[in-house]
């Protein structure tokens, strides 16, 4: 795994390049099968790309930071299902939110291996609007991530469990498979586009070992990077369990509560992880304060620790058992839009 930031303000396709050519040198040991062309799992996360996306839709969009991205992974069934869109459509209304249009993803199907391509999802991008009646000056980016996180959270039940959200936000996008590290730059070409341009860029090349490959369990997630073992998994998936019931935010109200569990069997560790992370941070958390309490450091015996920080380990210790095992950890929540929108 590797992260690639600018320091300075600026989106730039520089970025992007320049994380696709790290993960291209990310060839693993062993994360391929019999079929040396298809791999365990390869993704990047990005900025969204404004310039390439509206570039390619025949429907107008609002500025950037202004709409939301759903990337979805949809079986072949649930692509031509009918009944799909005005589903969805639903879900998006009840959010307070509108559909604007959607696209479906370009990919070169002859850069990824037979045993991929027999399980590939059909990938469609879903833009989300604010509601209609949302005065501009009145916008908040923030407030507008927690309602397209209901909403990701919604989608992923939607066409009878056919379609898995890959990430979904105003702020990053991801493109990931079940391709070999080398693989992923040919396989979308909206990352081979001069005009994509970001910030930041999160790319892995997964070795799968608690969960077989798949395309929706490829990395990166909503928010992380993850590279290791979570060897408390089990515990940790039983008391986000135990404490369903009871939870809460004054920026969720009572809608916590009435999604699905947060985890379920099918999440290998690092999506178990991503998905308690993006709850504790659209819920009102810090990343870097969330990002702590879940994998605190081991301060025991360590007398280089601040008092404040060893403080703040012992009160979380309360809160949050710890997520214990090695871990290498790249988290983001997106760069946000400066400036008028």
């Amino acid at each position: 795994m590797a992260l690639v930031a600018r320091l300075t303000d600026g989106a730039e396709s520089e970025t992007v390049d320049r994380a696709l050519a790290v993960l291209e040198r990310l060839a693993h040991r062993g994360a391929e099968g019999a079929d040396a062309d298809t791999g365990d799992g390869a993704g990047i996360l990005l900025q969204i790309p404004d310039a390439v996306l509206r570039a390619s839709v025949d429907f107008p969009l609002p500025p950037p930071g202004r709409y939301g991205v759903a990337t979805c992974f949809l079986s072949e069934d649930g692509a031509r299902a009918g009944c799909l869109e005005s589903e969805v459509a639903a879900l998006v209304a009840a959010r307070s939110l509108r559909v604007l249009g959607w696209r479906e993803v370009l990919v070169d199907r002859d850069r990824a291996g037979q045993a991929a391509l027999e399980c590939a999802p059909v990938v469609r991008q879903l833009f989300i609007g604010d509601s209609a009646d949302e005065r501009p000056e009145a916008f908040d980016g923030d407030r507008f991530e927690r309602r397209l996180y209901l909403l990701g959270r919604r989608l992923a039940g939607a066409a009878g469990g056919r379609l898995g959200v890959v990430s979904c936000s105003s702020r990053t996008i991801v493109y990931k498979g079940m391709l070999t590290a080398p693989q992923l730059r040919g396989y979308y070409p909206d990352l081979r586009d001069p005009r994509c341009a970001s910030k930041l860029a999160l790319v892995h090349a997964r070795f799968s070992t608690n969960t077989a490959p798949s395309w929706q369990l490829a990395q990166p997630y909503h928010l992380v990077c993850h590279n290791g073992e979570f060897n408390t998994l089990e515990g940790n998936r039983n008391w986000m369990r135990a404490r369903h019931s009871r939870l809460g935010s004054r920026l969720f109200g009572d809608e916590l509560v009435r999604l699905p569990t947060v985890l379920d069997e099918q999440l290998s560790d690092s999506a178990s992880l991503d998905a308690v992370l993006e709850l504790m941070v659209r819920g009102g958390w810090p990343l870097p304060r969330a990002v702590m309490t879940l994998l605190p450091q081991a301060y025991e015996r360590r007398d280089d620790v601040p008092p404040g920080l060893r403080d703040f380990f012992t009160w979380a210790e309360g809160l949050m058992e710890p997520w214990d095992g090695p871990a290498l950890l790249a988290p983001t929540n997106g760069p946000r839009h400066r400036g008028p929108v």
